[in-house]
């Protein structure tokens, strides 16, 4: 599916690129870049009706991970896709894996009360936060796990993400991992990524 997507608008952009030129080509190419990150999330993020979309490799990793690993840690989860959010949610309740969620659309009382949950129950294990609605104002310091499902073009908002765990009174070394797919855009951007790191040194 990536690959059919991936060539679908390679094709289509030549084209857009030969016949309006590339200032305005820069929407599609925006729009190509997401559909592709989307994919690798999940397939059925596309919503794509001639193909049937099956269950993402990164959630069946992610639940995986929770149902070995987690043992007695605290996990943090985001993403940048509140349908992926949405997604794991489901799998997580297949699973009867207990939870807390917040997004961009979760109010001030309600933000509270899940961290609260999540840094006093010990039953509940993890955390799915929206990127940019988890960046500022969130101390987790119960969290020594974090995972990024998708990576993000600036790492400055992956790191405001990560460091929820790095605040006062964290006693646990924190341990971050990024879930790239392989020959993808996903590498691309950690390329990019690593190329703005080495510029802002």
């Amino acid at each position: 599916l990536y690959d059919e997507y991936k060539d679908y608008y390679r094709h289509a952009l030549i084209q857009k690129i030969d016949t309006e030129g590339i200032a305005k080509a820069g929407v599609y190419i925006l729009e190509g870049l997401l559909r592709l990150r989307q994919i690798c999330d999940d397939p059925r993020l596309i919503k794509d009706k001639e193909s049937k979309a099956t269950k993402g490799v990164k959630i069946l990793e992610l639940t995986r991970e929770i149902k070995e690993n987690i043992g007695d840690h605290k996990m943090l989860v985001f993403s940048q896709f509140t349908e992926m959010l949405a997604l794991i949610r489901d799998e997580l309740d297949e699973n009867n894996i207990k939870y807390c969620y917040l997004d961009g659309g979760t109010s001030a009382i309600q933000r509270q009360e899940q961290v609260e949950i999540f840094q006093q129950q010990k039953e509940i294990h993890v955390f799915l936060i929206s990127l940019k609605a988890g960046g500022v104002g969130l101390n987790l310091t119960e969290a020594d796990y974090v995972y990024i499902v998708d990576p993000w073009w600036n790492p400055a908002v992956e790191q405001q993400a990560i460091d929820r765990t790095h605040r006062i009174g964290q006693k646990n070394k924190i341990f971050a991992y990024k879930m790239i797919c392989k020959d993808s855009v996903e590498e691309k951007i950690i390329q990019l990524q690593e190329k703005k790191m080495s510029i802002s040194k």
